[in-house]
């Protein structure tokens, strides 16, 4: 049997597993709404392995999985460090900082309307300014270490966190509103009990739109100026060195860590926002 038709036969298969799946009785359990995309990924990478060595694709254009794989397995030293680089110190430390910054200055623009007039097109303005400009500048601001590469984390996650979060205090009912008026209730009682908790499920929109923006961020920084460690210091360093297997590795941390802080923030926002009807069922 040929590699390209094992890659048919494979995505035929997969296909016809995953209907079967969605219409048994047990499509509904927690089971089958992991084991769906398991089978998805896994038909994915035999697909992608057949069809590279049925077509001899050349490893500098797109090498197989399993040349991916053993890559990972024999630099996990070096991709541990490279996490810990980019993720850990920048990415996480920006993102915290960013995010924090942005819920309280949504909180002052909620509170003053001169605020919300003057800061949120100020924040527009930032929002809209491309990475590839304003990365170059913030490493020679703040040295070629982490810490430019969280300043440029914070640029990227404070506006849509900021603008998410001014919208979502703006969600009360406004009869609710006047109710806490009645009860003679302060401004931070209404904000306490509230309007924080009928801002969350916006809260937490920008907080997940943040995890991948905080990532991309790091990973773009390090492109213009890094210590020799970090996930973009090393795709950079691997592509001239025409190491497309290296290169597919740190991908492969990265979105392996992007998916699972993304899954972090969703399974605290449903914790947090049980109430809300988008977290039934």
């Amino acid at each position: 049997m040929s590699w390209l038709a094992l890659a048919l036969l494979v995505w035929l298969g997969g296909w016809a597993l995953n209907v079967a799946l969605a219409r048994s009785r047990a499509a509904g359990t927690r089971a089958v709404k992991l084991l769906v995309p398991a089978v998805f990924g896994i038909v994915v990478l035999i697909v992608w392995e057949a069809l590279v060595r049925g077509l001899q694709v050349p490893e500098v254009i797109l090498p197989p999985p399993s040349a991916i794989a053993r890559s990972f397995a024999g630099n996990l030293p070096v991709l541990w460090v490279d996490f810990q680089q980019t993720f850990v110190k920048g990415a996480l430390s920006g993102y915290a900082i960013g995010c924090g910054a942005a819920f309280l200055t949504a909180v002052a623009i909620d509170r003053s309307p001169f605020l919300q007039r003057g800061l949120l097109p100020v924040g527009n303005f930032v929002a809209a300014l491309p990475i590839v400009g304003i990365a170059p500048i913030l490493v020679m601001w703040f040295g070629f270490d982490w810490q430019s590469k969280a300043a440029v984390v914070v640029v990227m996650v404070y506006f849509p966190v900021l603008v998410n979060t001014v919208e979502g205090l703006k969600a009360a009912d406004p009869m609710q509103r006047d109710l806490m008026a009645t009860w003679s209730a302060g401004y931070g009682q209404s904000l306490m009990k509230l309007r924080l908790p009928a801002a969350m499920p916006f809260v937490f929109n920008g907080l997940k739109i943040a995890t991948t923006l905080a990532l991309i961020g790091a990973i773009v920084a390090e492109f213009f100026g890094s210590p020799i460690r970090g996930m973009g210091f090393r795709i950079s360093t691997e592509v001239g060195r025409l190491d497309l297997t290296m290169v597919w590795a740190e991908i492969t941390v990265a979105a392996l860590a992007g998916s699972a802080f993304y899954g972090i923030v969703a399974m605290v926002e449903k914790a947090v926002t049980f109430w809300h009807p988008s977290q039934r069922g």
